[in-house]
């Protein structure tokens, strides 16, 4: 069978024909000093689909607004610093591509839940931080410094190998219902991040983290609804984590 010949007029038209469409972003706005309230604000750009959510963003504040306040550092999933409600779920915008949520429609972005909003998409994560801190994310040994490294098999390393995958994001904190309600409750990074240290052979201070943990702010306020595990981009099975702990706590002193 012969190939059909592409018209030179509509191969030219193909190969000017321009990958951009026009897409609302809906973003929730907050700024201190001119409103106690948020609004909704929209957007439209030209921008390729096969682009990102943070390069939306990006187009927004560098062509259009430049107040547009929101965090970002590495826009590769690494540094977390662009975690951020898209569409009514806790996303990383540098992960996520427009395409694979309905551009066809506006697409909303608003701060993560759970922690003060200083403007715009920016949140206070200093409460995040402090729950972190308060469950003693480094490895605790005894004695003098070692003459060797400390050894680990890779069965022992493999015990808490998916907790370690965590780059604090906020997004299963900020995803948790008990959260929202309770800004007390450690939530569930501080958790998965002593999970890390708890179950690492290494460390003698695992005694002590489930002590910390067994508190009433601790992991007992977890009601296992999945939101955590469903959130994080690292793909790290929270809710499991969090009931290993809680296994944990019922079982060592037997």
């Amino acid at each position: 069978m012969a190939t059909p010949v592409m018209d030179k007029a509509e191969a030219v038209a193909k190969s000017q024909a321009s990958p951009y469409i026009t897409v609302t972003f809906r973003i929730r706005r907050f700024n201190p000093e001119v409103s106690d309230a948020a609004v909704w604000e929209d957007f439209q750009i030209e921008i390729d689909p096969k682009e990102r959510v943070l390069d939306g963003l990006h187009k927004i504040k560098w062509d259009v607004d430049g107040t547009l306040t929101f965090r970002r550092s590495c826009a590769h999933g690494i540094c977390g610093s662009d975690a951020m409600r898209i569409n009514g779920k806790n996303r990383l915008a540098c992960k996520t591509l427009i395409k694979d949520i309905n551009p066809e429609k506006p697409i909303t972005v608003e701060a993560i839940k759970g922690l003060t909003v200083l403007k715009d998409l920016v949140v206070d994560m200093e409460p995040f931080f402090q729950a972190y801190r308060d469950v003693m994310p480094f490895l605790v040994t005894k004695g003098n410094e070692p003459t060797r490294e400390r050894l680990q098999s890779a069965e022992d390393r493999e015990r808490f190998d998916d907790t370690t995958k965590c780059i604090l994001c906020a997004a299963c904190t900020s995803s948790c219902p008990v959260f929202w309600n309770d800004g007390q409750y450690f939530g569930p990074a501080a958790i998965v991040n002593a999970h890390r240290f708890i179950f690492d052979s290494r460390d003698e201070a695992g005694e002590q983290r489930l002590e910390i943990l067994n508190d009433k702010d601790g992991v007992w306020r977890c009601r296992t609804t999945f939101n955590c595990t469903d959130a994080c981009p690292r793909g790290i099975e929270v809710t499991k984590a969090i009931q290993e702990v809680k296994r944990a706590l019922i079982t060592r002193r037997f």
